[in-house]
């Protein structure tokens, strides 16, 4: 694919639910339609805010279609599908029907910690055995690991099929690091919402966000902005949504963004244990940042 089209805003969908767990797929078309409707470049299913790691395989499955389906090649897809078993990711991929889905985003090996090194082989699995362009994903807090600057610019070079990282360690001497090495074709994504403005206007190509899942038109174009250099009208947006950017992180995501978007009526606040809703404390707190 034209991996230009990654460029901008890509949103880190969550995945909603009824209250009795199931998975909500009416708020799901909502969801997706009006982050369409609103502008945003590309979806994400499947990742950390779509709590990927409590659906079941079939459910991974019903969701990736369902996103397709709805999606109808009108914005690209990118897939997460991650893991710290290198083989077992490998054959999933290998498994995987990956008709409508544009790019891979994989997590690095988390729990394992593995070495630089073992994070090198990892990805190189990965890309091997992947039909579609890969992109890295560097989340330390959640990992336990941290991609090293010299690893993910190795990794660029050497690898075809890796074209991007989504970055997520909150260092930005770091990404520019990566921004002065990288080949000129590989994408750097903010992985972090509240960093994606400096993170563009260091060179950076956009973001994975999730704040997006409740302000798709101002976020995306707060971007979209950026990235054309436009930078009065990015601040504007950014200092809009920076508050309600920051509370929906304060009780864990995708636990804030949800209890958001039901403040909004787009689905529910349920989640899946372990995680919890945020309380009613946080809602009236949302309810008044809404309203305001």
């Amino acid at each position: 694919m034209n991996i230009n089209k990654l460029r901008g805003t890509g949103v880190a969908l969550v995945t909603p639910f009824h209250k009795d767990g199931n998975i909500d797929f009416k708020s799901f078309k909502k969801l997706i339609e009006r982050c369409i409707d609103q502008k945003v470049e590309y979806l994400v299913p499947l990742g950390t805010t779509g709590e990927s790691v409590t659906l079941t395989r079939d459910e991974k499955r019903a969701v990736l279609d369902f996103v397709v389906e709805v999606n109808d090649k009108r914005v690209p897809v990118v897939l997460g599908l991650g893991g710290n078993n290198t083989q077992e990711l490998v054959n999933m991929i290998e498994e995987c029907d990956f008709e409508g889905v544009d790019a891979l985003l994989s997590v690095s090996p988390y729990y394992n910690r593995p070495s630089q090194r073992g994070i090198f082989q990892h990805y190189k699995s990965i890309a091997n055995a992947s039909p579609v362009p890969v992109i890295l994903y560097n989340v330390p807090a959640r990992t336990g690991s941290n991609i090293d600057a010299e690893t993910t610019l190795e990794l660029a070079h050497e690898i075809k099929n890796i074209v991007g990282i989504k970055e997520a360690s909150g260092n930005l001497e770091k990404v520019m690091r990566i921004l002065k090495g990288k080949p000129k074709d590989f994408l750097v994504i903010s992985g972090d919402d509240a960093l994606t403005l400096p993170l563009i206007a260091c060179g950076g190509d956009g973001v994975i966000s999730v704040i997006a899942n409740a302000y798709p038109k101002d976020f995306s174009e707060m971007v979209r902005n950026a990235m054309e250099g436009n930078f009065d009208k990015a601040r504007k947006l950014n200092f809009k949504l920076m508050e309600i950017t920051h509370a929906i992180f304060v009780d864990g995501n995708p636990s804030g963004v949800k209890g958001l978007l039901s403040v909004m009526n787009i689905c529910s606040e349920h989640v899946r244990l372990p995680l919890v809703s945020v309380g009613k404390a946080t809602l009236n707190k949302f309810e008044t940042m809404v309203k305001g």
